[in-house]
C-alpha cells in the first residue's frame, strides 16, 4: 500500500499500442484506462483527412465505449518552433489540430516547442515566444491549451519562457521520465515550480545512464536533424545515454510524484506512453495496474 491516493483518470496514448485506431481504442478500453489519447498529425487523424461527419463518428464511437479523449497529440517534429521560415504553416496546422480536439471533446493538444534556449536575447528564443504568443491566444479564446510536454530542458527555464507570455493557453504536459532520463531534472521540483501550468501528464519510466545534451536527442535549429520519434523510440532503446523501462522499474519516484500532483491539486490525466518494447499491450496493461495501486485506499498513514 501507498501513502499516496491518487484520483486522477488514467489515460492511454493508444499509437503506443501499434493498432489500427479502432481497435486500439477497443484494447484500451479492455485494459480498463478511462481515456486516450491520439496523434493527430498525419495519416487518417490529420485533421485534413478528416470530415465532419467522420469526426461526429468518431466521437461517439470512443463515447459508445465509454472513454473520453485526454488529449491529441499535435506533435509536428523537426525544431518545433525555433524555425522562423517554417511558423507560420506550423502554427496554422496546430491550430487545425486543435479545433479538431474540441470537436472531439478535449480541449488539451501536446506538443514540442524544441528545445528552449538558455539566452533570452536570442533570435531562436524571440520566435518560440512569438509563435507560442499566437498559439497561447488562440487556445485560450476557447478555453483550452497546447500543452509542451517536459524534458528538452530544465522546469525553470520552461517555466521562465511561460511567464513571458501573456495567457497560460500555451501550459504544460508533464512528463516525469523526460526529464529523469535527459536533463536530470528532479520531476518532484519540477511539479512544484510548474504547477500553474500542468494540464496534462505522461507516465512513463527511464533512467539516465550518462549525462546527454538535449539537442542530441530533440535537435536544434542548426543543430541535427530536430525532434525524430523513430530517433528517440531507438536512443530511448538501445540506451547508450538513457533508457525507457517499465514503469516502476526507473529513476522516476512515482510514490513522490505522485504525491506532488496531489500536493498542487492537479486533476487531469495520467496517459501512459510506451514508446519501446516489443510487447506494447502487455507494458500497458501492466502500467495501469501499477498506476491502480495507487488509486486503492491506503491505510498506513
Amino acid at each position: 500500500m501507498h501513502n499516496v491516493k491518487v484520483t486522477n483518470k488514467i489515460g492511454v496514448i493508444v499509437d503506443s499500442l501499434r493498432l489500427p485506431i479502432r481497435e486500439g481504442l477497443k484494447a484500451v478500453k479492455e485494459m480498463g484506462a478511462d481515456g486516450v489519447q491520439i496523434y493527430a498529425v498525419a495519416g487518417e487523424m490529420d485533421p485534413r483527412n478528416l470530415s465532419t461527419t467522420t469526426r461526429k463518428e468518431l466521437k461517439s464511437y470512443i463515447e459508445s465505449l465509454g472513454l473520453e479523449i485526454s488529449a491529441l497529440c499535435g506533435d509536428l517534429g523537426g525544431h518545433g518552433f525555433q524555425d522562423y521560415q517554417q511558423n507560420q504553416e506550423k502554427i496554422e496546422k496546430s491550430k487545425r489540430i486543435l479545433d479538431l480536439a474540441m470537436e472531439l471533446g478535449t480541449n488539451i493538444v501536446t506538443t514540442h516547442i524544441g528545445i528552449i534556449p538558455e539566452e533570452k536575447e536570442s533570435p531562436i528564443y524571440e520566435t518560440m515566444q512569438l509563435a507560442c504568443e499566437e498559439l497561447g491566444i488562440y487556445a485560450k479564446r476557447m478555453n483550452a491549451y497546447f500543452a509542451i510536454e517536459t524534458g528538452p530542458e530544465i522546469a525553470s527555464r520552461l517555466k521562465s519562457f511561460l511567464d513571458s507570455l501573456s495567457t497560460n493557453g500555451v501550459s504544460v504536459n508533464f512528463d516525469p521520465a523526460n526529464m529523469v532520463m535527459v536533463t536530470g531534472d528532479d520531476p518532484v521540483e519540477g511539479v512544484k515550480l510548474l504547477k500553474d501550468y500542468i494540464v496534462h501528464t505522461h507516465v512513463k519510466d527511464g533512467i539516465r545512464l550518462k549525462p546527454v545534451n538535449p539537442s542530441d536527442v530533440y535537435g536544434a535549429l542548426g543543430y541535427g536533424g530536430g525532434t525524430d520519434h523513430e530517433k528517440i523510440a531507438k536512443m530511448v532503446a538501445s540506451g547508450e545515454y538513457f533508457r525507457e523501462v517499465r514503469l516502476g522499474k526507473g529513476a522516476v519516484d512515482y510514490p513522490k510524484y505522485f504525491a506532488a500532483l496531489q500536493e498542487i491539486q492537479f486533476n487531469g490525466y495520467l496517459t501512459i506512453e510506451r514508446e519501446v518494447g516489443t510487447s506494447p499491450v502487455k507494458d500497458i496493461s501492466e502500467a495501469i495496474e501499477f498506476i491502480k495501486t495507487f488509486k486503492k485506499e491506503s491505510y498506513n498513514s
